[in-house]
């Protein structure tokens, strides 16, 4: 079964943010460490209000309209001598078909716009994702995708 992917939209902040919580709740932090946590995420609400409006963060929906994962990314130009990078700086998601299918379309989407590479948080189940298409290192926390010849 494939699941809808599409560009999130900032009505879809409050649900991106309840995900997120949700997530939290299930790692059984402390209602403290929860507000803590959320003060330096990624996913925080002014992180949001970056991110999505830039038309490059996509979403990824079960058949039931319930969301299933997410990345937030953004691309950089001329950045290490390369013309364009997609900078995927976050992805989160709830099942392992959410995460596959969120870092294919982030490599499909950089092929696609002609950019130079991808990168990827570097999380052990985001590079079991992405193997087949054989990651590097770029620094301690991000994976990258060569995706041109170079």
């Amino acid at each position: 079964m494939s699941l809808d992917l599409k560009v999130i939209q900032l009505h879809e902040l409050p649900e991106i943010l309840d995900f997120e919580l949700k997530k939290q709740s299930e790692l059984g932090l402390s209602e403290d460490d929860k507000i803590f946590e959320s003060w330096h995420a990624k996913w925080r609400k002014e992180s949001l209000e970056h991110y999505l409006p830039l038309g490059w963060s996509f979403l990824a929906r079960e058949q039931e309209g319930q969301l299933s994962g997410y990345f937030l990314a953004q691309p950089l130009l001329f950045f290490e001598g390369m013309t364009q990078t997609l900078w995927v700086e976050h992805l989160q998601f709830s099942s392992l078909q959410a995460r596959d299918q969120l870092c294919e379309l982030a490599y499909k989407l950089a092929r696609e716009k002609h950019f130079q590479k991808v990168v990827l948080p570097n999380q052990s189940t985001v590079s079991n994702a992405i193997k087949h298409l054989k990651p590097e290192n770029w620094g301690p926390h991000f994976l990258q995708l060569i995706t041109s010849k170079m």
